[in-house]
């Protein structure tokens, strides 16, 4: 049985952490699917140019409401697609071709068979077995499919799929109301399609802040057909025509369907116990601050082990397990404080910190200001309506959250970020810099100075 120093499962985040740190140790990195994980090859970077490029239709489309008359002639959808992955899959290619050059890559899935004892069932048959001083865990998660589609034998696609179609649908059905159905709404909404979402609770993106949840809810009511409040009883129909049975009666038809109703960890498929790696209620491996699990020598980070699944979070795990591996007697803590988060959809959306109402529900004291991208002169050239900043702020002036809706909020929210992580107040961050004019950053100066000067208007 072979046996390393270092075992790396997972390829996301997780190749993030063999440097020259390690230089001299026997490594091995394992893999089920493509190098890169779910960010670089079926999430967060080739959704982003899927998004920017339904976002350049929909531009041409409103080009009239600033006097310029334009039309869109055809969506290329195969060459939007190949530009994508053709730029995107020779690094997961690289990666993997990098990490053979340098140490043992296992191409299959990995679980244990005991403590620091893993077997590796091959994706090209059979097995292998390892042996390692150290493992570290990052083979983060996958779609949820409900059962009413799961057992209807039906075909669909989750965001693991849906981007490599070889032709646009007509009508997408969309089961689920967070992130990802939002930002896929968008992209196949933009890109000319109908769109029907089906979300069992009241709103769309429902743990975010009210305000966003109801303005951009109220966004994609215009943009697409939407059933809140509703749930898919069953599925029937074949390849070209899905039919979603509503619990009203409601039924839906659309030629593709796609299940974007949430995501779990892959923790049961690596066989925890057999090691003595805990796992809590949602599955999530259990870590302490510096990333180590319940078992001695084994470590885990990003999405099977994180309750922020989000990418520049598995990074930053990254990089504290990276330099705990390397210094054992200097550890680092993980900071799970001021997680920022955006959707890229239109209108898009920057989060920092808490709800307004996750404020309320502490019994926090604070101030809301509130500003309008309708309000400021960027704003007005943009014709933007639907567009604010919204900050809560502490009596002491603390920012305890920040909530962009609109044009470059993504970008915006990192000023806000930036402050937040520094501990600068928001009467400073306000007053102690120069706010260029008329930049769209102007809203957040506004909002800002709404929270903390008690005459303004």
């Amino acid at each position: 049985m072979a046996h390393h120093d270092l075992a790396i499962v997972g390829t996301g985040s997780g190749n993030m952490i063999v440097d020259d740190r390690f230089d001299g140790l026997d490594v091995a990195h394992v893999e089920a699917t493509r190098f890169g994980g779910t960010c670089l090859n079926v999430g967060c970077i080739p959704t982003k140019m899927l998004a920017y490029t339904a976002e350049v239709a929909e531009t041409v489309r409103a080009a009239s409401s600033y006097g310029v008359d334009a039309r869109i002639d055809r969506i290329r959808w195969s060459d939007i697609r190949d530009r994508v992955f053709a730029r995107l899959d020779p690094i997961g290619d690289e990666g993997r071709d990098h990490r053979r050059d340098h140490g043992t890559v296992y191409d299959g899935t990995a679980r244990f068979t005991g403590p620091r004892a893993m077997t590796v069932d091959l994706a090209g048959g059979g097995t292998a077995e390892f042996t390692a001083d150290r493992i570290v865990l990052a083979v983060g998660g996958r779609p949820v499919v409900p059962p009413p589609v799961a057992d209807s034998g039906v075909p669909f696609h989750t965001s693991d799929t849906i981007m490599r179609i070889d032709e646009l649908p007509e009508h997408l059905a969309i089961i689920g109301g967070g992130y990802i159905a939002a930002e896929f709404a968008h992209v196949f909404g933009g890109l000319g399609c109908e769109v029907t979402i089906v979300e069992s609770a009241g709103t769309l993106l429902g743990g975010m802040d009210e305000t966003v949840v109801e303005r951009f809810t109220d966004a994609a009511r215009e943009r697409f057909t939407v059933h809140t409040g509703r749930t898919v009883e069953k599925v029937t129909g074949g390849e070209g025509d899905v039919r979603l049975h509503l619990d009203d009666g409601t039924e839906v038809r659309a030629d593709r369907l796609l299940v974007a109703a949430g995501r779990r960890p892959n923790s049961d498929r690596l066989d925890p116990d057999q090691a003595g790696v805990d796992t809590d209620d949602a599955g999530r491996v259990v870590v302490d601050a510096h990333g180590r699990t319940t078992a001695d020598g084994v470590w885990a980070l990003g999405d099977i082990s994180t309750p922020h699944p989000l990418k520049h979070v598995a990074n930053h795990e990254a990089e504290v397990v990276g330099h705990n591996l390397a210094h054992p007697d200097d550890l680092r803590e993980v900071d799970h404080g001021s997680v920022p988060a955006a959707v890229f959809t239109t209108p898009q959306i920057g989060s920092v910190g808490r709800t307004e109402q996750q404020c309320r529900e502490e019994g926090l004291e604070f101030r809301v200001g509130f500003h309008e991208y309708a309000d400021v002169a960027f704003g007005w050239a943009l014709e933007e309506q639907r567009g604010f900043c919204k900050v809560l702020v502490a009596p002491d002036g603390t920012l305890l959250g920040a909530h962009l809706l609109g044009p470059q909020a993504s970008t915006m929210v990192q000023q806000l970020v930036q402050a937040m992580a520094l501990g600068v107040t928001a009467e400073r961050l306000a007053h102690v810099q120069y706010w260029i004019h008329p930049a769209l950053t102007e809203v957040l100066e506004n909002a800002l100075r709404d929270a903390v000067e008690e005459d303004y208007n």
